[in-house]
C-alpha cells in the first residue's frame, strides 16, 4: 500500500481483513512518502511492515527534469521493494503522490486508487483532492456525489473504473458533512473492489473493464461485509459521530 496520510483507508482495509470480510487478501507492506503519516503508526500497530521513501511532494527542485528524476527514483525504490516482497496488488490509499509511466506498466492493472467523487470525469483530475472535490460538487449544484475505485493508468482519474457508489447531496450542505457521507462509502466499497481482483472477477480488455459479479457473489459479501459495517458504526459513534444521521439531510 502507498500511502501520505492519517490511514483511515487503510484502516479500512485492515479491518476487513481482521473481520474476515475481505478474503485470501493480507498487507504485505506500507511505503509512504511522508515519514509522519499516521497511516504508518497504525500499520505499525497491526506488525505490518513499513518503510519511508522520500518523494517529490513538498520538495523544491530546478528544474521539472529534476522532479521528474525525483518522481522516478521513488517509483524504482518502491518498486524493487514490491518485486522483493512479490506484491500482486498495489494499493493507493490517501497516496499524494503522482506514479511515473515507468511504475505504472510495470503493475499495468495491479495498481488501483479510489476518488471522492461519483462523477469522476468531471470531479477528478489534477488538485482535485479532499475537500476540493465536495466543494467542487456543492458549487456546481450537484444532487449526488460519491466514490470511484479505478486502476492506475498515465492519466491521473482516468484509469478504468472498477466501481463506484453514490450519495446524496443536500441542500445546505458543508464540504465537511459531504466528506463525511462519502467517508463512509469510500470505507466499504475500496476492500470490496479489491476482493472483485482478488477473486479475478475483473476483466480489461484495452480501455474497456467487464466485471464478473453475479448474484452469489454480490450476497455473499454483503453477507460478510455486514460484519464491518456494524463495527464502523461503533468506530463513528466514538468520534461522535452518527452514521444514520450523516445520510440525512440537515433540518
Amino acid at each position: 500500500m502507498l500511502v501520505s496520510g492519517k490511514g483511515t483507508g487503510l484502516q479500512a482495509i485492515m479491518d476487513h481483513i481482521r473481520l474476515g470480510v475481505l478474503l485470501n487478501s493480507k498487507v504485505i507492506k506500507v511505503v509512504s512518502n511522508n515519514p509522519h503519516a499516521g497511516a504508518m503508526k497504525k500499520a505499525v500497530s497491526t506488525n505490518i511492515k513499513t518503510d519511508f521513501i522520500e518523494g517529490v511532494v513538498g520538495r523544491k527542485f530546478s528544474s521539472l527534469e529534476e522532479r521528474e528524476k525525483g518522481r522516478r527514483d521513488f517509483d524504482d525504490k518502491v518498486s524493487n521493494m514490491f518485486l522483493k516482497d512479490d506484491v500482486e496488488l498495489v494499493i493507493c490509499a490517501g497516496f499524494n503522490q503522482v506514479l511515473s509511466n515507468i511504475f505504472v506498466s510495470r503493475y499495468s492493472n495491479r495498481i488501483m486508487n479510489i476518488h471522492p467523487a461519483y462523477d469522476i470525469g468531471r470531479f477528478g483530475g489534477l488538485g482535485m483532492v479532499g475537500l476540493k472535490v465536495h466543494e467542487a460538487v456543492i458549487n456546481a449544484g450537484e444532487n449526488v456525489s460519491g466514490c470511484t475505485v479505478h486502476y492506475v493508468n498515465s492519466s491521473i482519474d482516468r484509469g478504468p473504473v472498477i466501481i463506484g457508489a453514490s450519495v446524496a447531496v443536500f441542500k445546505n450542505d458543508t464540504p465537511e458533512r459531504l466528506g463525511d457521507r462519502v467517508s463512509v462509502i469510500e470505507h466499504r466499497m475500496y476492500p470490496k473492489a479489491i476482493q472483485l481482483h482478488v477473486d479475478g472477477r475483473i476483466r480489461v480488455h484495452g480501455r474497456k473493464l467487464i466485471l464478473d459479479l453475479d448474484g452469489v457473489w454480490e450476497s455473499e459479501w454483503q453477507r460478510r461485509q455486514e460484519k464491518y459495517i456494524e463495527y464502523q458504526k461503533k468506530l463513528w459513534k466514538g468520534l461522535g459521530k452518527d452514521i444514520d444521521e450523516i445520510f440525512k439531510p440537515l433540518n
